[in-house]
C-alpha cells in the first residue's frame, strides 16, 4: 500500500472536481483494509468507491481509502438460479456485462449505472423498474469501531428508495467489502414496461427479448440522454423523484394535468424530478462551468472547471425554485460532501 499525501480527487469522482485529499491509500485486499483499521485507530477517515455519487464541495482533510478490492465468484447454483459474490471494487456495469456473457439475469436494466459494486447496496441503486435489492441477496462488512466482519442480509439492509440502513443508523460505521446476488440462469423476468424500453426493443426490431437486448436498450437509452462522465463530469441523476401524497397529487394534477407520474401505491405518487426541473425552465441551461444538461435535466454537469460549490449552488436554485412553482421538495440523490 502507498500512501501518498495532498492527492488529487479529480480522476476519482465522476464529477472531476480537483478536490484534494490530505492523504490517500488505494486498498486492494481485505486484509489491507483489516491491517488499516488496526493501525489508524483514532485517524479521522473517508471511504471512497467509484465516486459516481457524490459531490465534493471542499477539499478532503481526513485520510480518504479508495476502497480497490477485486474479484466475482459464483458460491452456488442449481438448474434455475445462481448465487454470485462480487468485491466490493468491482465496476457496476462490468459487474452487469459479466452476468450478461454468463446468462444470468436480474441486472440487465442496471447496465450502464456508474459507480462500482460495494456502493450499490448504500444507495439501492435502482433504473427502469429494477433496483438492486430485487436481485440482493446480502453483503459483507467491515465495522470500523470493531474491526469485526458482519453480514447483512436482504432485510437488515432495510431498502427504500435510494436508501438503506448504509444512509441512516449504519451511516459511516461499516466498510462494504463485498455483495451476493441470486440471479436466474432460466426464464428470466423481463422488466420491459418502465420508460421507453419497450419502444426502443421495437426501434431495434426486437420481439423477443433476451437479458442481453434489455441490457442494449437501457445502455441505448442511458446514452442518447445521459453524458459519459468521462466526457462531461457528472454524477447521474443528482435528484431524487419526489414521491407526494394522494392529497397532494390531486391538488398537482388540477393545475398540471399533462404532468407524468407513476403510482407507488394508493396514497403515495411519484413525480419525475426531471420533469419539474424542466418545466421550471433549467434544461440545458448553464452558469459558468456548472449547468444542466441539454437532454435531461436530472443531470447537473461540470463543463470542465466548476468547483462542487458553483455545482451545489445552481442545484440550490433548482430546489428553490421547483418548490416555488410546484409546492414539491425535490431532494438531492447525490452525497454532498
Amino acid at each position: 500500500m502507498e500512501v501518498e499525501n495532498h492527492k488529487s480527487l479529480k480522476d476519482y469522482n465522476t464529477f472531476g472536481i480537483d478536490a484534494y485529499a490530505k492523504k490517500f491509500v488505494s486498498i486492494a485486499s481485505e486484509k489491507e483494509l483489516k491491517t488499516l483499521l488496526s493501525s489508524e485507530r483514532k485517524t479521522p477517515i473517508f471511504i471512497l468507491g467509484g465516486g459516481s455519487n457524490m459531490l465534493l464541495r471542499n477539499n478532503i482533510e481526513a485520510f480518504v481509502w479508495h476502497i480497490n478490492i477485486k474479484g466475482i465468484e459464483i458460491l452456488s447454483e442449481n438448474d434455475q438460479e445462481v448465487w454470485v459474490e462480487a468485491k466490493a471494487g468491482e465496476n457496476w456495469h462490468e459487474f452487469v456485462l459479466y452476468c450478461l456473457q454468463n446468462n444470468y439475469g436480474g441486472v440487465e436494466n442496471l447496465s450502464l449505472i456508474p459507480g462500482n459494486v460495494g456502493t450499490a447496496p448504500i444507495q439501492n441503486i435502482g433504473a427502469y423498474g429494477v433496483e438492486l435489492k430485487d436481485v440482493f441477496t446480502s453483503c459483507k462488512a467491515i465495522e470500523i469501531d470493531s474491526q469485526e466482519e458482519k453480514e447483512f442480509n436482504l432485510k437488515d439492509c432495510k431498502f427504500g428508495y435510494r436508501d438503506s440502513i448504509f444512509k441512516n443508523e449504519a451511516k459511516g460505521k461499516y466498510i462494504i467489502t463485498s455483495v451476493v446476488f441470486k440471479l436466474t440462469k432460466n426464464h428470466h423476468q423481463l422488466h420491459t414496461s418502465y420508460g421507453a424500453i419497450q419502444q426502443q426493443l421495437l426501434t431495434n426490431g426486437v420481439e423477443n427479448p433476451t437479458i442481453r437486448d434489455v441490457s442494449e436498450a437501457v445502455i441505448e437509452i442511458r446514452q442518447s440522454k445521459l453524458p459519459n462522465p468521462k466526457e462531461l463530469g457528472n454524477s447521474g441523476s443528482f435528484f431524487k423523484n419526489p414521491i407526494i401524497t394522494a392529497e397532494k397529487f390531486q391538488e398537482f394534477r388540477l393545475q398540471f394535468p399533462e404532468a407524468p407520474f407513476y403510482e407507488v401505491s394508493p396514497t403515495e405518487f411519484k413525480i419525475p424530478a426531471g420533469w419539474l426541473i424542466e418545466k421550471a425552465g433549467f434544461k440545458g441551461k448553464r452558469y459558468g462551468d456548472a449547468g444542466v444538461h441539454k437532454n435531461q435535466a436530472l443531470v447537473l454537469v461540470n463543463y470542465g472547471n466548476a468547483t462542487g460549490e458553483e455545482i451545489w449552488e445552481l442545484a440550490l436554485t433548482i430546489q428553490r425554485e421547483v418548490k416555488k412553482l410546484f409546492g414539491i421538495y425535490i431532494e438531492p440523490e447525490v452525497n454532498v460532501i
